[in-house]
């Protein structure tokens, strides 16, 4: 269906979180977000304060929160951990999870580097390429909005640089809409045209500015 310019205005997601609390002990404080099509939001921040709680409930995996959340469209998940079904094969950890069909699945793999390596099991691949499998499965689906949770974590310099100009490429080709959870300031510069950062006890944002570097 043809985009018409009043839609690509409209967010992706219109957040309002009021507060999170978890054992009596409030993690989250106001937080209101909106995310345009296309758009790539770094999320910025120290580790523990709060990042990860924002990103599950924008996927529907935390509930405990005061607040609504509104997502137009299909949401993709790349987490910390590539959770994969180890008793699968790689193609089996695409087709399973997304509905696709082994052709759309050959071509993924292809896309991510990974071709004629549908019929290995994830113990046969490298974290990295784990990782690349991970991202091949969120893209899979054709997602409107992408949450990645700390995605090139515990990778060595060199592959986190391929990480991320894969990404770009498939975030360019698919256009989707992403918001990118890091602690890490020169990933957030180089992926994002926008940085918010969320700080504070509870979390609150802090600061909320267009990445001129990305422009």
């Amino acid at each position: 269906m043809l985009k018409t310019a009043d839609t690509l205005r409209r967010p992706v997601l219109d957040l309002q979180i009021e507060r999170l609390s978890i054992g009596g002990t409030r993690i989250l404080g106001q937080i209101d977000l909106q995310v345009l099509p296309a758009q790539t939001v770094a999320l910025l921040g120290p580790s523990g304060v709060g990042k990860t709680s924002v990103l599950r409930i924008i996927a529907g995996l935390e509930t405990r929160h005061a607040g609504r959340c509104d997502v137009r469209g299909r949401v993709g998940l790349v987490f910390q951990e590539p959770t994969l079904l180890p008793w699968r094969t790689v193609l089996d950890n695409l087709c399973i999870p997304t509905g696709i069909t082994v052709q759309t699945a050959l071509q993924a793999l292809e896309d991510v580097g990974l071709a004629e390596r549908e019929g290995d099991f994830p113990q046969q691949l490298s974290l990295g390429q784990q990782r690349r499998l991970s991202l091949a499965r969120a893209f899979a689906i054709q997602p409107d909005l992408l949450l990645m949770d700390e995605p090139f974590v515990s990778l060595d310099a060199d592959l986190v640089e391929e990480m991320m100009a894969l990404f770009q490429r498939l975030q360019h080709r698919h256009g989707v809409a992403t918001i990118l959870v890091t602690h890490v300031a020169a990933e957030a510069k180089h992926l994002s045209d926008r940085i918010i950062t969320l700080s504070g006890n509870p979390a609150q944002i802090t600061d909320d500015l267009a990445n001129t570097a990305a422009l």
